[in-house]
C-alpha cells in the first residue's frame, strides 16, 4: 500500500479511531471505505459489523464489488463468502474441503455509536470516540448526515470548523450576518482530549431569511476539541435551545478527507430529515469551497509560513496541540 502520509505521522494517526460508515448504509451493500490510505470495506454479518481489507485474499478482487445478504459477503469473482469475524464461511468451487486460516480476511475492531461505524487500525486500549452532547437525550431530534467528500487534508477541514471568523463571509446565503464580522476574545482551555473553547458573540444561528427574534443577544458557542480530527460544538440559544454538531473528519489521504456529521438539537424539531441533511450539506459546500483552495494543502506548523491573528487562537491552539501528539513531518514541508 502506498501512503500519502510521512510513515512516523501515519503510525501515530493509526493509533486513532475514526468514522468509516454510516449504519444506515450497510443493508445496500458491501460499503467502501478508505482510512489513512487503507481500502476497506464494511459489511454486515447478522448482529455483527465487519471491517476488513478490501481485497479478497483468493486472488485479489475487491469485496466491495460483492453482493451481501445480511449474514454474509459474497466475492464476485469465485463467490467465496465470509461471515462473522471476517471468517471464510463457504468456497463453492471446492464445498468439502477445509478452509485455509489465510482465506480468513484481515479485520478491525468495530463500535457502532450514533449511526456510524467507527474503527481503528492500530488499537492500543479502550476505544477513543467522542462523546456526542444531547445525544438521544429526550425532546432532541439527531440526524446522522450522509457521508460528504472534501479533497482536502482532514486537520484543514477541522481547523475551518473551529474558526469563528469565517461565518461573515462563506456563509452568508445559509446563515450568517455579513455585517456581523467582530470576534470578541476568547480562550482555547485544554483538555485532555484536546482543548475547548466558550465563545460568545451577537452571531446568530438561523437559517438565512428567517428573523432573529434576539436581536444584539448574546450566543454561546461551546466548543470541544478531540484529537485528532473529530471537534463537537453545542450553539446555546438565548432562550435555552441548543444544536450540537459532531465533525467527524476521516482522513482518506493526505489529501482527501470523508466527512461524518451528527447533529443533535432541541430547536427547530419540526424540520423534516431531509431539511436537516439539505441545509446542513450546503454549509459543507460553502467550506469546502474554502479549503479545498488553501495552499499549502497541508496544516503547517511553521509560523513562518502563515500569519495569525487574534481571532484565530482556536486554530493556534490546534496546531499546538496536533504537534504535541508528535505530528510533524506531514505539516512542515
Amino acid at each position: 500500500m502506498e501512503s500519502t502520509f510521512d510513515p512516523a505521522d501515519r503510525h501515530i494517526l493509526t493509533g486513532y479511531w475514526y468514522a468509516v460508515a454510516r449504519t444506515a448504509d450497510l443493508g445496500r451493500g458491501p460499503v467502501a471505505a478508505t482510512l489513512l490510505d487503507a481500502p476497506l470495506v464494511v459489511y454486515r454479518a447478522g448482529a455483527e459489523i465487519v471491517v476488513a481489507d478490501e481485497l479478497c485474499p483468493h486472488r485479489g478482487v475487491p469485496l466491495t464489488m460483492g453482493t451481501t445478504d445480511g449474514e454474509a459477503l459474497t466475492c464476485a469473482y469465485h463467490g467465496l463468502r465470509f461471515g462473522v469475524g471476517g471468517r471464510c464461511v463457504r468456497v463453492p468451487a471446492d464445498p468439502a474441503a477445509r478452509i485455509p486460516e489465510r482465506l480468513h480476511l484481515r479485520t478491525y475492531p468495530v463500535v457502532e455509536r450514533y449511526g456510524l461505524v467507527w474503527t481503528c487500525l492500530r488499537p492500543t486500549g479502550e476505544p477513543g470516540i467522542p462523546p456526542m452532547p444531547n445525544w438521544d437525550a429526550p425532546g432532541f431530534q439527531c440526524v446522522t448526515l450522509p457521508p460528504f467528500d472534501i479533497a482536502a487534508f482532514a486537520g484543514r477541514q477541522v481547523e475551518g470548523f473551529l474558526d469563528v471568523g469565517h461565518f461573515a463571509f462563506v456563509h452568508t446565503a445559509t446563515f450568517a450576518d455579513p455585517a456581523d464580522t467582530e470576534v470578541p476574545p476568547y480562550r482555547p482551555v485544554p483538555t485532555p482530549t484536546g482543548f475547548r473553547v466558550h465563545y460568545r458573540s451577537t452571531v446568530a444561528n438561523y437559517a438565512a431569511g428567517v428573523e432573529n427574534p434576539f436581536p444584539g443577544a448574546s450566543w454561546l458557542r461551546a466548543f470541544e476539541m478531540h484529537l485528532p480530527f473529530t471537534p463537537t460544538l453545542v450553539v446555546h440559544f438565548p432562550d435555552g435551545g441548543r444544536l450540537g454538531l459532531l465533525n467527524a473528519a476521516t482522513p482518506v489521504s493526505a489529501r482527501s478527507t470523508r466527512l461524518f456529521c451528527l447533529v443533535a438539537k432541541d430547536v427547530f424539531t419540526q424540520q423534516t430529515v431531509a431539511e436537516v441533511e439539505a441545509f446542513n450539506l450546503r454549509v459543507f459546500a460553502e467550506d469546502r469551497a474554502i479549503v479545498e483552495a488553501q495552499r499549502p494543502e497541508n496544516l503547517p506548523f511553521d509560523p513562518r509560513i502563515e500569519v495569525n491573528i487574534a481571532a484565530d487562537r482556536s486554530s493556534v491552539a490546534y496546531r499546538r496541540a496536533l504537534r504535541g501528539m508528535g505530528l510533524g513531518r506531514f505539516f512542515q514541508v
